[in-house]
């Protein structure tokens, strides 16, 4: 098990620090242990931290007054969240839920903006980051409007997988039928039903408490 300084020093951003912003980095950052059903972070509160998955499964979502819960993303080991509110002054938008007990990093504000400020390499870790999220959206919305329930979580499977967003991502991906069914918004018995059609494909491998990607690629294309 990675310990926080070995795992930021192993995240994308982390492998460019100089010594110096390494340190200010590991100053400016603590680990919270967040048990499974519990809040990351909450929807109205002030956005303090820039946060990461050290180990574990989160989902972010947003809770209606008609009490519908919309989920955005799935954030596995190695993703890193929150950047973009860190920029605005506004209360945070959006829940983070773990979905299994996880490790979590906390940045604070202060050091995350020292590190805009000195590091170019961070700077262009953001933009890339930004970038990458920005076109996951888009294509959530375009798969809701457009594909059928199997293709949508063909997709959303496929996006645990971003290099980007998601470097810790191996092709076994350790998650149950539940939690998927949380990430999808779907039944355990519906996900069920996609995951088998899926596995038919040769897309997948079910094995118990885990999913075996074997073909990325096509998940990403399935449907079309």
């Amino acid at each position: 098990m990675q310990t926080l300084a070995e795992s930021l020093r192993a995240s994308h951003w982390g492998k460019n620090l100089t010594a110096e912003e390494f340190e200010r980095v590991l100053a400016g950052t603590i680990e919270r242990r967040v048990e499974a059903g519990a809040f990351v972070c909450m929807k109205g509160e002030p956005v303090d931290y820039w946060m990461g998955v050290v180990d574990g499964l989160v989902k972010m979502s947003s809770d209606w007054v008609t009490g519908k819960t919309t989920t955005f993303t799935g954030l596995a080991a190695g993703g890193w969240f929150g950047e973009g509110s860190l920029l605005k002054n506004d209360p945070r938008k959006y829940d983070v839920v773990a979905l299994r007990d996880s490790r979590i990093a906390y940045m604070n504000r202060a050091t995350y903006l020292w590190l805009m400020d000195h590091s170019i390499p961070f700077n262009r870790f953001l933009i890339t980051q930004l970038n990458e999220r920005l076109g996951q959206f888009i294509g959530m919305m375009e798969n809701e409007r457009l594909l059928d329930t199997d293709a949508r979580l063909a997709r959303n499977l496929a996006a645990m997988f971003n290099p980007v967003l998601y470097p810790g991502t191996g092709t076994e991906l350790q998650i149950s039928q539940e939690e998927i069914g949380f990430l999808a918004g779907l039944s355990r018995q519906r996900v069920n039903q996609a995951l088998k059609t899926l596995q038919d494909a040769n897309l997948l491998r079910l094995e118990y408490g885990k999913v075996i990607i074997l073909d990325v690629a096509g998940l990403r294309r399935f449907g079309e």
